[in-house]
């Protein structure tokens, strides 16, 4: 919808991995560096760690666009949570053979056939396993001894593993240190820096016709930056999400106030899928910040006290308590505000999305 807006060629801020995204940060290119080292070695294990959304997979993709597929196969396996042949026969697949039905020996000389055939004609086979915090001690011991075959002094099949941070103590186990002397090279990714952050968002604007139009103001990035941390896949959620508002508010600058806004909506959606839940005053009690009083009663006048006595609350109640109940009703107006606010802004997008699709049906796309 703000693609349209904005006059933006496609979503600059998608959260797939796309290689034409790739931002040459100084994190980033010094990964490259190391795995384009290791590429050239030619065999063993490249191991590529990063929190979640760092940008190992998009690096990867990137590195594989600049390799010449006539002299490299490559083959993508995600779902790592299997036992270790099913793992063969997931590597076999993605290299485009047909195994479905074969047990291990048929599958393994497949895989050493399918080798050799390409060694013959020059070419080396590349395996990359995405998610590998995922696999069992097993089937990494299985990719070990696959990563063995030889032919002469050249090896057909080096592997990738790229994974989430666990990932460094599970190869750090006693058992695999058969496979640790394989790694040919390791790197963790981590964060890019508050330059990099802003040289991240505008690259990817600018891949899809960003002319500043919306314009970011300097603080807005260093807004982006402190509530993402500088993790790519974070700025991306975060920077798609400013985009609509600033679509909806018919903004074209944005700042970072506006920047928070979103920032907080989000974090109120997140407690919202969580099942976040605010304890209820109930019935003739008032629960104020974790303490429960009694409701305030008038004194009888059996017990020596006119009865036109204005009600007060109870001796044993602490003065603290009781300011934070006064100061209840303003909280209550706050949250009314935002709730309204809230509901405009949706009314907003839906008149968005009905002029888009009016427009759409004008122009007979329907």
């Amino acid at each position: 919808m703000f693609e349209r807006y904005y006059g933006f060629s496609a979503p600059p801020f998608q959260l797939s991995p796309d290689a034409r995204f790739f931002f040459p940060s100084s994190v980033h290119q010094k990964a490259k560096s190391y795995l384009t080292y290791g590429l050239h070695q030619g065999e063993g294990f490249i191991i590529i760690t990063g929190e979640v959304g760092a940008g190992k997979t998009t690096l990867v993709g990137h590195l594989l666009d600049t390799l010449d597929r006539d002299r490299m196969i490559a083959a993508n396996v995600v779902s790592t949570q299997l036992n270790a042949d099913d793992m063969l026969r997931l590597i076999a697949l993605s290299f485009g053979l047909k195994v479905r039905d074969a047990d291990k020996a048929i599958l393994l000389q497949e895989l050493r056939d399918f080798f050799a055939a390409n060694h013959s004609h020059g070419r080396r086979c590349l395996l990359i396993v995405d998610e590998a915090q995922n696999l069992r001690m097993e089937t990494l011991e299985e990719l070990r001894m696959l990563s063995n075959l030889q032919f002469g002094s050249t090896s057909p099949l080096q592997c990738f593993l790229l994974g989430q941070p666990q990932f460094r103590t599970l190869i750090a186990h006693p058992d695999l240190e058969q496979l640790r002397q394989r790694i040919i090279v390791s790197y963790h990714l981590g964060p890019i820096g508050l330059d990099d952050t802003r040289a991240y968002i505008e690259h990817r604007l600018r891949t899809v016709g960003w002319n500043n139009n919306p314009e970011i103001t300097g603080d807005a990035y260093g807004a982006i930056y402190e509530v993402t941390g500088g993790i790519p896949r974070r700025i991306n959620t975060l920077c798609s999400r400013l985009l609509l508002f600033g679509c909806i508010e018919e903004r074209h600058r944005l700042t970072a106030e506006d920047v928070s806004v979103v920032a907080s909506e989000m974090h109120a959606e997140l407690d919202d899928r969580r099942g976040t839940e605010r304890t209820p005053p109930a019935l003739g009690i008032a629960a104020i910040n974790g303490t429960v009083t009694a409701p305030a009663r008038s004194v009888s006048p059996s017990h020596g006290a006119p009865s036109n006595v204005t009600p007060i609350m109870s001796p044993v109640v602490e003065s603290s308590v009781v300011t934070a109940h006064i100061a209840l009703p303003a909280d209550i107006e706050q949250r009314l505000r935002s709730l309204e606010e809230a509901v405009a802004r949706q009314e907003r997008l839906m008149k968005q999305a009905l002029a888009t699709a009016a427009a759409l049906l004008d122009a007979g796309n329907f």
